[in-house]
């Protein structure tokens, strides 16, 4: 009898170490909420844990000075292609801009300025020097080619990862992005 309680006893054990085991190892769930009109995308799993891991890099850059304080500065003003809608102010990170595109690291976070004087993070740009880049084939992240702009000098991409974009995840211009000083930048 002693015998059989100790096996039935491993077993519980060992089935109770599986289950617990088994639950420890999965990833956690996305939590697709966070990101009403976002997430999921239409480009499948990969992309959509692409910009998640966006949005774990740059939370901590809601604030143009946390965006400043580690490296990100002022480039444009509010730059607008009416009526495609507008791309919004750019703080880039000069120290970023190489060949290297790298999700946790992007080149340019994206602001638009609010009624209140504040400024609201929408997303994030990935951009390439023309200069630096040696390859006939544009640079590619998150399975998207960048688009080159000879007029600025770089190969970039719009990702919105923070304000949902009615022209797409990639597009260039936001129409709901605006830019409320009538100085603003048309391109």
């Amino acid at each position: 009898m002693r015998t059989s309680l100790r096996a039935w006893m491993f077993g519980v054990m060992v089935a109770v170490l599986a289950l617990v085991s088994g639950t420890a190892a999965q990833p956690p769930a996305k939590n697709i909420s966070e990101a009403p009109g976002i997430l999921p995308s239409s480009f499948g799993e990969a992309v959509d844990r692409d910009i998640m891991t966006i949005r774990g890099a740059t939370a901590k850059f809601k604030t143009t000075e946390a965006a400043e304080a580690a490296g990100y500065k002022r480039v444009t003003g509010c730059v607008q292609h009416q009526p495609a809608g507008a791309m919004g102010y750019h703080f880039q990170n000069n120290d970023l801009l190489d060949t290297t595109l790298d999700l946790e690291h992007p080149e340019v976070l994206v602001y638009e300025k609010m009624p209140d004087g504040t400024f609201q993070l929408n997303g994030v740009e990935f951009l390439v020097p023309i200069s630096a880049w040696k390859s006939t084939e544009p640079p590619r992240i998150m399975g998207q080619a960048l688009i080159r702009a000879d007029s600025i000098g770089f190969w970039f991409l719009h990702v919105w990862t923070w304000k949902p974009s009615p022209s797409g995840l990639f597009a260039p211009w936001n129409p709901d992005v605006k830019c409320l000083e009538t100085s603003s930048m048309s391109h």
